[in-house]
């Protein structure tokens, strides 16, 4: 879990959203989550980076750690 605070943090620090990663306070829109997930991982691909990341529960403009309002768990759709 160490690791991923700090994965966290270090993207969080980052001056702006990049085309491998995507912020996210509250937006939980199925077909949005599935557009934005293919982006980013082409765009990775692009970028020639191992991974993308979706951060939930990140302000946008800031990058302060704000939390979710929502559990992804129970929204699920689909397999």
């Amino acid at each position: 879990m160490e690791n991923l605070d700090r994965l966290v943090r270090e993207l969080c620090k980052l001056p702006n959203e990049t085309p491998w990663l995507e912020f996210k306070h509250n937006n939980y829109d199925p077909t949005m989550i599935g557009q934005d997930i293919s982006a980013l991982a082409n765009s990775a691909a692009l970028h020639e980076k191992s991974c993308a990341y979706m951060l939930w529960g990140i302000n946008d403009s800031t990058h302060e750690i704000v939390g979710t309002e929502f559990n992804l768990q129970n929204l699920k759709k689909g397999n």
